[in-house]
């Protein structure tokens, strides 16, 4: 208990999935959490929630695409609680199934809007106050698809791999600072979202557990507190000499 104690994390895109399961983990482990998400009703009930079991938590409804907010709702932040200690870029979207020739402009820019506008304005906003603290952690939410490509999802494959070497350059960039900049990269993670797409497959959700537990040499898919526990690591002191690393969680998935 307590490897984050005393400090404080914004955590984005944190009303369900693995943005919850990570707000979930700080706070058990100490951290006053900045709960953020645009669904203002998902994103109260992680925060109730984590009050319920005696951690530290209060909500803002975030927008990461709209850089005027992100500004504002940090500002409040920092004012609320005192500090910025931890940022968690984790708030995305997966956006369109499409070969690239048949992605629309429109399409394109509503998935690098969320997935790398949204990560280099929380970045912008949240740097400041780490440099007043004299240290911080960034951990940017990347994906399997941020290390390697797939026959599917053009658009996310591009912003993944923009956000892992947007992770290494920052890295380089803030280490004078002591702030260390990491990306994490999950596999088939049960989340919500992704069972609710899996039990449209022929054969419904067991099907496609199947299907993509065997993709993976662990021979299973991942939840979302696996992630989370990575990001603790990460958001801790304990990784006081990492930066710039890409952590993949993912069952083997990128060692094939």
């Amino acid at each position: 208990m307590g490897r984050v104690s005393g400090k404080v994390a914004i955590v984005t895109g944190s009303g369900t999935g693995i943005g919850k399961a990570i707000a979930q983990v700080l706070a058990r482990e100490g951290a006053r959490v900045a709960v953020t998400d645009i669904d203002q009703r998902q994103g109260e009930q992680t925060a109730q929630e984590i009050q319920k079991e005696g951690g530290e938590a209060r909500f803002w409804k975030l927008d990461v695409s709209r850089e005027k907010e992100v500004e504002q709702v940090f500002r409040d932040i920092a004012q609320t609680f005192g500090k910025i200690d931890i940022l968690v870029n984790n708030a995305g979207v997966t956006g369109v199934d499409k070969p690239t020739h048949e992605v629309t402009e429109a399409e394109w820019d509503a998935v690098f809007d969320v997935d790398v506008k949204g990560v280099f304005f929380c970045t912008k906003h949240a740097v400041p106050y780490m440099k007043q603290n004299g240290k911080g952690s960034i951990v940017n939410l990347s994906s399997i698809y941020g290390l390697v490509g797939s026959p599917e999802l053009a658009p996310y494959h591009a912003a993944k791999g923009a956000v892992t070497l947007m992770t290494r350059k920052d890295a380089v960039t803030y280490g004078k600072d002591n702030i260390r900049v990491n990306s994490v990269h999950p596999g088939t993670i049960m989340t919500p979202l992704v069972e609710e797409l899996g039990s449209r497959m022929e054969g419904g959700l067991p099907a496609y557990e199947k299907m993509m537990a065997a993709r993976h040499p662990i021979g299973h898919t991942g939840k979302p507190e696996d992630v989370a526990y990575g990001v603790l690591y990460l958001a801790s002191d304990e990784s006081s000499f990492t930066t710039g690393a890409q952590l993949a969680i993912d069952g083997g998935y990128t060692a094939q």
